[in-house]
C-alpha cells in the first residue's frame, strides 16, 4: 500500500473549504486557521481504509480529488451501499462527533487525493461553532437548509433584508391592537350597537354571564355584519338580547399561532374576525383588514373579491390573478407546503363559486353530487397553475342509495339516469370550458368531469376502484395513482367521503397491488452521477436542466402515496402523510423530517424556477439548470436528491421489491 502524507499550501486548502459545506459557512480567517492544520494524503484505487467498528477515526477526511464509496457489511456477509462521493466529499466527522469507532466501511473507488483535519482540530472547531456538529448529525440540518431557503428567496427579491414584519415570521398575538371588547349574551341589541359605537370597533365578543372576559365563558361574537344581516334586513327589535343575533361558537387561535395559519384559518371558515387566546382563554380579537395592513398585500383581498363575485367574466379575472399570490407568498418567505395549502383555498373557492354560477344557468341537478379534485390540487400541492384534474361523483339512482347494480334500470329509475346523464354532461362541459377560460388548461389525458368515464355513480366509482385495485396493471396503476389522491371539495362531500371510506380499508389490504404501486416509487432515479454531479439534459429545449417534478418531487408524493394506502390513512397531502407516517411509528422521526425537508425544498427550487421563467417571458415548467443556483443551493438539493436514495431503499426493502 502507497500511502503518502504531506502538508498542504493553506491557499490550496482554503479554496476547497469555500465550496465545501459546512466550511463554506465560516469566516475567512477561522478557514484560514483550519487551512493550516491541514494534511494531504494519497490513497490508491481499491483500498478499503476505515472498517467499520474497527477503525478509531482520527481525522475529518475531505476528498480534494478522487473518490470513495462507503457501505456496511451485514451480519450475514450482505453489503449494503450507503454512498458514493466525489470531489468535496467528506466522511469521518459523525464517528468524531459521536466518539464512536468508524460507523461504516470506506474505500476509495480510483486513485483518490485527501485534505485530513486531525480528530482534535475538528473538536476544537466544533467547539467554536457547534453548527459545524449539527451539521453532520442530520443530513439535512436545519440551519443549513434554512439558509438555503433564504439564499432562494434572495434570488427573487434581494432588496428584502428579510427583517420586514411578515405572515410568516409573527405570531397572531403580535397583531392584536386593542383590548378585548365584549358584552354579556343577556344584554339588548340596542347596547350592543351603542357600545360598538363607543369603542369604534366593528365586533364584540358575547359572554355568557359576567362581561369580563377572564370570568366568563365566550359564548360568541357579534358584528357590524350581524346589525345589517339580521337586524336591519329582518326588522327585528333592538330590545331583544344579542344572543338572538350572535354567531356562535367564536373561532380562536392561540397567541403564539403564525398569521399565516390564522388568515388561513380565517378564509376556510369564511369569517372576518378571529379571537386570540392566551393562557387558554381569549384576550384579543384579530380581523382580515389587520393582516391585509401588515402585508400590504394580503391573499385576503382576492379570496373576498371572489366570495363577493356574480358573473363568470369577473371570476375568470381573478382566478387569473391567483399565480401573483404564489409570487407574493415565496417573496414573503412562505415555504411551497404553505403556498399550496393556501392556493387550494382560493382555488377551491373559485370552483364553489363557478359550479354555484353554473347551477343557477342549468337549474338544480336532479341527483345530488360531489364535484373531486386530485393530481397536485386534490393533494394542495398546486403552485404556479397546472392542468386540470377532476371528476364527478352522483348519488345512485338506484331506489335504495348506495345500490347500484350497474345494470340497466327501468321505468322511472331509467328516467332518473337518463336526466342526471345529461345534467352532468352539461356541467362537467360548461366547468371545464369556464376552467380553461381561467387559465386551467384541460388535462392532456382527459382526466376531467367532462369526460363520461370519470363521471359516475358512488356505487359505480366503487367498482372502478375494486377493478383497479384487483388488476394492477400498467394502466390500472397509472390511473390509481391519480385518482387515489382525489379530494371532495364541492356539492355534497359526503359522497365523496363515502368513496374514500370504502377506498381506504380496500387499498390497504391489497399486498399485490400495493407492490405494484411501490414499484412506481422506483421508476426515477435521482439526477446525481456517481459521484453526486448533476445529471442534464445534453442537448435540445431543457439542454444543461434537470426535471426537478418528475426526478424529485414525483418519487416523494408517491411513496406518501402508496405508505397512506399500506396503513389505511385518509390523508392527501403529502406532508400530511410523511406526519402522520411518523405518528404511527411506520417511519422513523429523523426519517420524517428528512423526507419534509427534502420534499419542500425541491418545490422550493421548482417554484422559484417557473417565477423567473415567467419574469423571463417564458411559459412556467419543470425544468431547472443548476448552474443558476448557488453553491449552498446546489448542495442542499444536491442531500435532498440523496433523501430520495434513501426513500428508494426503504421501498424496496418494505415491500421486497428486487428491482
Amino acid at each position: 500500500m502507497s500511502r503518502n502524507v504531506h502538508s498542504v499550501s493553506p491557499a490550496d486548502a482554503v479554496e476547497i473549504l469555500q465550496r465545501t459545506m459546512p466550511f463554506s459557512e465560516l469566516p475567512q480567517d477561522e478557514l484560514m486557521s483550519l487551512a493550516k492544520v491541514c494534511s494531504i494524503d494519497f490513497i490508491p484505487a481499491g483500498l478499503r481504509f476505515i472498517e467499520q467498528g474497527k477503525t478509531a477515526v482520527d481525522y475529518l477526511w475531505i476528498i480534494q480529488k478522487g473518490g470513495v464509496k462507503s457501505y456496511l457489511i451485514n451480519d450475514d456477509g450482505g453489503i449494503t451501499l450507503l454512498d458514493i462521493q466525489g470531489e468535496g466529499g467528506t466522511f469521518g466527522a459523525l464517528a468524531i462527533v459521536r466518539g464512536s469507532l468508524a460507523n461504516f466501511n470506506v474505500e476509495t473507488v480510483e486513485d483518490s487525493f485527501f485534505y485530513r483535519i486531525s480528530k482534535q482540530d475538528f473538536q476544537s472547531l466544533m467547539g467554536r461553532w457547534p453548527a459545524v456538529a449539527q451539521f453532520y448529525l442530520r443530513t439535512l440540518s436545519d440551519a443549513y437548509v434554512h439558509k438555503a431557503f433564504a439564499e432562494l428567496r434572495r434570488t427573487r427579491h434581494p432588496a428584502d433584508s428579510g427583517t420586514r414584519l411578515s405572515l410568516f415570521a409573527t405570531g397572531v398575538g403580535e397583531v392584536v391592537r386593542r383590548e378585548l371588547a365584549t358584552i354579556n349574551a343577556d344584554e339588548t341589541i340596542r347596547s350592543a350597537a351603542e357600545r360598538m359605537g363607543r369603542a369604534g370597533v366593528g365586533s364584540l365578543v358575547v359572554l355568557d354571564g359576567s362581561a369580563e372576559a377572564d370570568k366568563s365563558e365566550v359564548a360568541g361574537i357579534v358584528t357590524d355584519q350581524d346589525f345589517r344581516d339580521k337586524v336591519a334586513a329582518r326588522g327585528l327589535s333592538v330590545e331583544l338580547p344579542v344572543r338572538e343575533i350572535m354567531s356562535s361558537p367564536l373561532l380562536a387561535v392561540d397567541e403564539a399561532t403564525l398569521c399565516f395559519d390564522a388568515l388561513l384559518t380565517m378564509m376556510k371558515n369564511q369569517v372576518h374576525h378571529l379571537g386570540v387566546r392566551r393562557a387558554g382563554r381569549v384576550q384579543g380579537m384579530v380581523t382580515a383588514h389587520d393582516f391585509m395592513t401588515l402585508t400590504g398585500r394580503s391573499p385576503y383581498s382576492l379570496f373576498k373579491d371572489i366570495v363577493g363575485e356574480t358573473r363568470l367574466d369577473g371570476l375568470a379575472r381573478l382566478a387569473k390573478g391567483i399565480p401573483d399570490v404564489v409570487r407574493a407568498l415565496f417573496e414573503e418567505g412562505a415555504r411551497a407546503g404553505k403556498v399550496g395549502r393556501m392556493v387550494a383555498v382560493l382555488n377551491d373557492l373559485v370552483l364553489e363559486r363557478l359550479l354555484t354560477m353554473l347551477q343557477e344557468e342549468l337549474g338544480p341537478p336532479p341527483l345530488p353530487f360531489c364535484w373531486l379534485s386530485m393530481g397536485s390540487e386534490g393533494r394542495r400541492e398546486q403552485t404556479i397553475r397546472t392542468d386540470q384534474d377532476n371528476a364527478l361523483v352522483y348519488q345512485d339512482y338506484g331506489q335504495d342509495y348506495g345500490q347500484d347494480t350497474g345494470q340497466d334500470p327501468k321505468g322511472a329509475d331509467a328516467d332518473l339516469k337518463a336526466r342526471a346523464d345529461e345534467y352532468f354532461a352539461r356541467l362537467g362541459r360548461r366547468a371545464g370550458e369556464c376552467l380553461v377560460d381561467f387559465g386551467y388548461p384541460r388535462c392532456p389525458g382527459g382526466i376531467m368531469a367532462e369526460n363520461p368515464k370519470w363521471r359516475m355513480s358512488l356505487s359505480a366509482w366503487k367498482r372502478q376502484f375494486t377493478e383497479w385495485i384487483a388488476r394492477p396493471e400498467p394502466e390500472q396503476v397509472l390511473f390509481a395513482g391519480i385518482f387515489f389522491d382525489f379530494r371532495p371539495v364541492f356539492g355534497y362531500v359526503a359522497l365523496g367521503e363515502a368513496l374514500r371510506d370504502y377506498v381506504t380499508p380496500l387499498a390497504a389490504r391489497e399486498e399485490v397491488f400495493l407492490r405494484h404501486m411501490a414499484a412506481d416509487c422506483l421508476r426515477s432515479r435521482p439526477p446525481l452521477t456517481f459521484f453526486k454531479s448533476f445529471i442534464v439534459e445534453k442537448d435540445g429545449e431543457h439542454k444543461d436542466a434537470l426535471d426537478i417534478k418528475g426526478r424529485g418531487v414525483l418519487p416523494l408524493t408517491e411513496f406518501g402515496r402508496v405508505m397512506a394506502l399500506k396503513h389505511g390513512l385518509r390523508e392527501t397531502n403529502s406532508l400530511d402523510r410523511f406526519k402522520a407516517l411518523a405518528e404511527l411509528g411506520a417511519i422513523s422521526a429523523e426519517f420524517h423530517s428528512e423526507l419534509r425537508e427534502a420534499y419542500e425544498f425541491l418545490m422550493q427550487v421548482r417554484i422559484a424556477s417557473q417565477l423567473r421563467q415567467m419574469d423571463e417571458g417564458r411559459q412556467p415548467g419543470n425544468h431547472v439548470n443548476p448552474g443558476r443556483l448557488s453553491e449552498l443551493e446546489k448542495r442542499t438539493l444536491k442531500e435532498a436528491f440523496g433523501v430520495i436514495g434513501r426513500m428508494q431503499s426503504y421501498v424496496r426493502e418494505t415491500f421486497r421489491l428486487n428491482v
